[in-house]
């Protein structure tokens, strides 16, 4: 298994009253008198760590991208004036050094980053022999390894009180989510490292504010640590992502409802019931070895008759057939499909290593 050293974050709001760690903010610092009314709005509320992006990554020139160092002193104010820690994301070791310099008290690192193998180095030396708390985001792209490879090099220089954030990831289909979740992603990242606290960003994830109240209890619901969301004194006019952000009260309403479940020791009638799922995972690793079979003898008769492998017709009307299948079940057509895809790229694997031999 993998390995990071961790310590605690050491942050409020974690862990007290079985409450998740909450960070809120806008997503921009636009003027400081935006800055200072949302972090008043949201110490009034009880919050206590106010976000605020001062570097604003834009993969089109000529939009907003930010303040800069200029905000880094509205950070200050808040810090001096509501007593609430700040946070803020950095991209380059001058940003780390200007935050530092600025009393900043917890920096994350974003997915465009994350993704960047040579920024995150030049962020890990740049963070050497400084104790802050550091949170990275997954990669744009779906790839858990890429993740777990930025954690471990901001974990090797020196940064133990490190955690990450889940704020989904980017796909070419646009559904009902800005950034689709991917949630077996950040379980696998969970249970690789079970110390490791990962934090959900509702707002990049659903891209709409609507979107925030189900988000952040789905979050809860998978035992995550805490939750990054945006909020605006007014967010219909925020200069960045104004769709997603909610006003303090909203979001206080948004957590105050929170239904935090508790990990309890397992009854007799949910040990019985996992029994089941046993048996049945084994019926189906039965019925894929039998299928993969099958598809190893259909090999041996597409290489007598110099036959290609795959079919392209049969494999379309598997996966529409399977999957209109799963909606007369009760199950996602998708997530059929996924399944039959899977197990359709194995069965093509399997046929290769015969007609090759």
């Amino acid at each position: 298994m993998d390995d990071l050293r961790l310590t605690s974050l050491n942050l409020p709001g974690i862990n007290e009253n079985k409450r998740p760690l909450v960070i809120a903010g806008p997503c921009s610092a636009e003027t400081e008198e935006q800055v200072m009314t949302t972090a008043r709005q949201l110490a009034e509320k009880g919050f206590k760590i106010f976000r605020a992006g001062v570097w604003k990554p834009r993969t089109k020139p000529g939009g907003f991208e930010g303040m800069g160092e200029a905000a880094l002193p509205w950070l200050q104010r808040v810090k001096e004036e509501t007593g609430m820690l700040v946070s803020t994301e950095v991209a380059m070791p001058k940003h780390v050094e200007a935050s530092l310099k600025a009393g900043v008290d917890l920096l994350w690192v974003g997915a465009r980053t994350t993704a960047n193998p040579f920024a995150m180095q030049e962020l890990a030396d740049s963070l050497k022999g400084v104790d802050i708390p550091v949170l990275v985001k997954n990669p744009v792209n779906p790839d858990i390894e890429l993740w777990i490879g930025a954690l471990e090099r901001i974990n090797g220089a020196g940064i133990t009180r490190l955690g990450a954030i889940h704020r989904g990831f980017s796909s070419i289909d646009q559904k009902i989510y800005r950034n689709a979740p991917m949630w077996h992603i950040p379980i696998e990242l969970h249970r690789r490292f079970p110390n490791l606290p990962v934090i959900c960003d509702p707002s990049h994830i659903g891209g709409r504010r609507d979107l925030i109240a189900p988000l952040c209890q789905q979050a809860m619901d998978m035992g995550f640590s805490g939750l990054i969301v945006e909020s605006h004194c007014n967010p219909d006019c925020a200069w960045s992502d104004a769709k997603q952000q909610v006003m303090p009260d909203v979001l206080d309403f948004i957590l105050d409802r929170l239904v935090i479940r508790e990990n309890v020791e397992m009854t007799e009638s949910l040990s019985a019931l996992r029994k089941q799922i046993d048996e049945l995972d084994n019926e189906l690793m039965n019925l894929l070895t039998r299928r993969m079979r099958v598809s190893r003898e259909i090999a041996t008769y597409k290489k007598e008759h110099d036959m290609a492998v795959v079919q392209t017709g049969r494999y379309s009307e598997i996966l529409d057939k399977r999957g209109a299948q799963g909606v007369l079940c009760g199950m996602d057509a998708e997530f059929v499909k996924k399944i039959y895809e899977a197990i359709h790229e194995e069965s093509v694997r399997q046929q290769m290593d015969i007609i090759n031999k």
